[in-house]
């Protein structure tokens, strides 16, 4: 009884502990096993990729390295002259032979503008020009391109490290393969006059069955290196094809390639005995389980607070972080600022490119931000298109200025997003501690109220918070009621007038209609803040018809000049626009082709049907349409060509930082060419030196408008500002 309980016993173990643990450990065996057998294949392909890319990436920097040898003494002043005076000892000395001793060049060639060689290097040694004849099927189609190139001014190649264009291709020169590089003899210092396209040439060749073979045999351990001019069928060696650029296989470079994975496995496999390895290998794996199981614990308590005070879109710290931060800042004392950040028009960018388009610029923008303020500093998304930045410690209002400055300028660099240049801006709110407020509800408080009068002060700035701020924004409320009581009364509104003069001849070709407010107990009230209450109010209608009557009626009485006005996006939207234009212009005799109607460029993107309907109807009867203030909020140069406009004004911040950011230019020129070649014409707005005046025309703008010509004055005072029909003095 006592044997079978105990056979029972047994049995029961073997089940239930011995064979579970017998066959888990076969199959940890049979696991392992496996996996080493398939790490010694990863390991030996990846070593083959790893040599294989290695072989690519070496040809492929010789033919820039050619390129860049060459460069060394094309373009020097020196060589331009001395080819000039087929000096061949100078060019032997310069061109040939040093390049082959120095930079290991096999073959050189010199050919005049008419492709004639003037002189020869090959074998070691000064050759007769008429040994080019064995490269020049190859060379002649490579140096006709790069004078195409040099004609046409092609200079894309052209870089910090790159000086000149050039063309470089692979060939098959006397039965060898071969790097062929034509590069340009060129002026170093500009003072040597030279016909582009007409230039003498240097022509280099570098042999790929030679020294670079024994570099990649020497230098890389590549075992059995050799170039054969088909594939190797041979057991274990591997081939790598050279193409030529037109796609033609021109040889292969063949070699036995390294197999560390299998040279493991004959080693490791015999020594280790199986019951030392699969005990081993469950006890590491135990352990295995076992660290991972605390490290993911680990990591995933630090990812839920990671993810607690962070943004997941941009990795920045949140409105939690930021609050957090700041309050323990603030407690340090010493002076410090709170910056509020909007983009402006956000929201265009997601309507119209789709919010993928808007998660890749919040990101962007993030890291604009970050490599902007200082070490130290904190940077936020506080949510949608807003940002906080703490600037800590002891900070001048100079600092902060120059800080502000540089994060507006740097959203004027357009974003690429899905292969469209889009322009965005951003208004700034600034806060000073302690001077604006001790804690930090008071500080975020007045960088919004800031922020908010930066919005409504055209956008694209920052703004300083100041005690009157608050009163102002009080003020706002009650402006309705003097806006409604200045139209009845008629003599408080008045428009000005800035002419518009005509890039060709600075004669004044019109003017641009713009409505001032003259308080009688606050004085002049800018429009950047009485145009905003208006369209909130709905006093635009009103306001936007008393301007447009008031210019058109002028204007009838001008002979050949005709007048802009601005119009409100809410005022397009008015079904019965078109029709109120139309009468004003009957009533007062007003040429419909006289007329000039300044859009922004959110109003005419708009696809609401009264809007399109309305910009079709003008546009039909003559009536000409622009967009006002374009490279600011929301601006995309792609869709230049799909507008229904006649013409873009380039806004005053761009044509500010002519000649002193390079940027500024390069983006006014590009506006411009588009607009051009989409049959739109150009309007420069701002100009307030003759330098701004002088690049503009260069660059090919149509009209100017600006401080340097005349300020906006009254109808009465037309006649007598300095611009009538004459040119800037």
């Amino acid at each position: 009884m006592r044997s079978k309980t105990v056979s029972l016993k047994y049995s029961g173990f073997l089940l239930k502990r011995a064979l579970p643990i017998l066959v888990l450990t076969g199959c940890i065996g049979l696991g392992v096993l496996g996996l080493l057998i398939w790490a010694g294949q990863e390991a030996d392909r990846v070593s083959y990729n790893r040599q294989a890319s290695l072989a690519q990436l070496v040809v492929s920097q010789q033919r820039s390295k050619v390129a860049h040898n060459q460069e060394s003494v094309t373009v020097w002043d020196d060589a331009v002259e001395q080819v000039r005076a087929r000096d061949s000892e100078w060019m032997d000395n310069n061109l040939g032979a040093w390049m082959h001793e120095y930079f290991g060049l096999d073959q050189a060639y010199v050919l005049d503008p008419s492709n004639q060689a003037v002189y020869a290097f090959a074998d070691g040694g000064q050759r007769a020009p008429d040994a080019f004849s064995v490269v020049e099927d190859e060379a002649l189609p490579l140096v006709l391109a790069l004078r195409d190139k040099l004609r046409v001014g092609d200079d894309s190649q052209v870089s910090d490290t790159v000086l000149t264009p050039g063309v470089s291709d692979l060939a098959v020169i006397q039965g060898r393969p071969a790097v062929v590089s034509v590069k340009p003899i060129v002026s170093d210092t500009g003072d040597i006059q030279q016909t582009p396209g007409e230039e003498s040439v240097h022509v280099a060749v570098r042999f790929l069955d030679g020294s670079l073979i024994e570099e990649l045999k020497t230098d890389y351990l590549f075992e059995d290196l050799h170039f054969s001019w088909s594939a190797s069928d041979a057991p274990h060696y591997s081939s790598l094809p050279f193409y030529a650029a037109d796609g033609s296989v021109l040889g292969y470079m063949v070699w036995h390639p390294h197999h560390p994975g299998e040279t493991m496995l004959s080693k490791l496999i015999p020594v280790l005995s199986a019951f030392i390895v699969l005990a081993l290998c469950a006890i590491a794996f135990s352990l295995f389980l076992y660290h991972n199981r605390s490290k993911e614990l680990q990591a995933s308590e630090e990812q839920i607070r990671y993810m607690a005070l962070h943004d997941p879109l941009t990795e920045l710290p949140n409105r939690n972080y930021f609050n957090e931060y700041v309050d323990v800042e603030l407690t340090k004392g010493g002076a410090s600022a709170l910056l509020f950040l909007d983009l402006d028009r956000f929201k265009q960018v997601n309507d119209t490119l789709g919010h993928p388009s808007g998660d890749a610029l919040i990101r962007e923008f993030g890291q604009r931000l970050k490599a902007i303020v200082r070490q130290g500093d904190v940077v936020a998304r506080v949510g949608g298109d807003e940002f906080t930045v703490m600037l800590r410690g002891k900070v001048s209002v100079g600092e902060v200025d120059g800080i502000c400055q540089r994060i507006v300028d740097s959203v004027r660099r357009p974003f690429v997003l899905g292969g469209q240049e889009v322009f965005v801006g951003v208004s700034v709110g600034v806060a000073l501690a302690p001077r604006d407020g001790n804690d930090r509800v008071s500080l975020l408080r007045r960088a919004d109220v800031a922020l908010y009068f930066s919005k409504n002060s055209g956008r694209s700035r920052y703004t300083f918070f100041s005690e009157n701020m608050d009163q102002l924004l009080s003020r706002r409320q009650e402006m309705e009621g003097d806006m409604r009581a200045a139209l009845k009364a008629g003599n408080e509104f008045q428009v000005h007038y800035q002419p518009i003069i005509d890039a060709r001849d600075h004669r004044v070709k019109g003017y641009e209609a713009l409505l001032r407010w003259e308080h009688p107990k606050f004085g002049s009230i800018s429009p950047e803040l009485f145009i905003p209450v208006a369209e909130e109010t709905g006093l635009i209608d009103a306001v936007g018809a008393f301007v447009l009557r008031e210019a058109c009626t002028a204007a009838a009485e001008w002979s050949g000049k005709s007048v802009a006005v601005n119009v409100s996006g809410i005022e397009l939207r008015d079904e019965g626009y078109a029709a109120k234009v139309k009468n004003i212009l009957l009533s007062t005799g007003l040429s419909p082709q006289a007329l000039e109607l300044e859009v922004t460029e959110t109003a005419a993107t708009d696809e609401a049907s009264a809007v399109v309907a309305n910009l079709d109807a003008l546009r039909a009867i003559g009536v000409q349409i622009a967009i006002d203030d374009f490279g600011t909020g929301f601006s995309s140069l792609g869709r230049l060509r799909t507008l229904n406009v006649d013409r873009i004004k380039i806004d005053r911040s761009f044509v500010r930082g002519f000649g002193e950011k390079a940027g500024d230019e390069a983006i006014i020129r590009a506006i411009v060419e588009l607009a051009h070649a989409s049959g739109l014409k150009t309007t420069a707005e701002g100009v307030e030196t003759s330098f701004q005046d002088a690049g503009l025309i260069r660059i090919g703008c149509d009209s100017l408008q600006g401080f340097l010509y005349s300020k906006p004055v009254p109808l009465r005072d037309i006649e007598l500002t300095r611009f009538t029909d004459s040119s800037p003095g």
